[in-house]
């Protein structure tokens, strides 16, 4: 089984719909809400894992697509300036899914992007701001 993490921008017209409750219907996808903004007078927004076959994935973020969902992977909201990051390991730590790790012996920072839930624990730990997330609805 596969494993992605999302961003999900939902129009004010789908609020009252059960997308996420009939994407695991219909394609047996499970997930995994992170985070949620969702407000009956505007858009929403969601952070959630998605777990399934990779096939299943594609057609559940296809319906996503096709109801007016915008989806987005929450590693391309995701960044780390190589230059600002001085490998002081302070994100590791804190790092709740393991997307910033420390490479034996040589103690350097590694960042998997692909693991990351988009959470900003590092941007508030790191002490230069290496680290940037944007995930908020201006941000989309």
């Amino acid at each position: 089984m596969d494993s992605r993490m999302y961003v999900l921008k939902f129009p004010k017209a789908t609020i009252d719909q059960p997308i996420i409750c009939n994407l695991m219907k219909l394609y047996g996808v499970e997930f995994n809400i992170l985070k949620a903004d969702i407000n009956r007078q505007q858009e929403g927004l969601m952070v959630l894992e998605l777990l399934g076959h990779k096939a299943k994935l594609k057609e559940g973020i296809r319906y996503l697509k096709e109801l007016g969902v915008g989806v987005e992977r929450v590693a391309s909201r995701i960044g780390r300036n190589d230059d600002k990051c001085f490998q002081c390991g302070a994100c590791t730590g804190i790092c709740p899914t393991g997307a910033l790790a420390l490479e034996r012996p040589t103690m350097a920072v590694l960042f998997d992007r692909e693991k990351c839930s988009g959470c900003g624990l590092c941007v508030a730990v790191c002490p230069v701001r290496a680290m940037t997330v944007t995930l908020d609805h201006s941000a989309l």
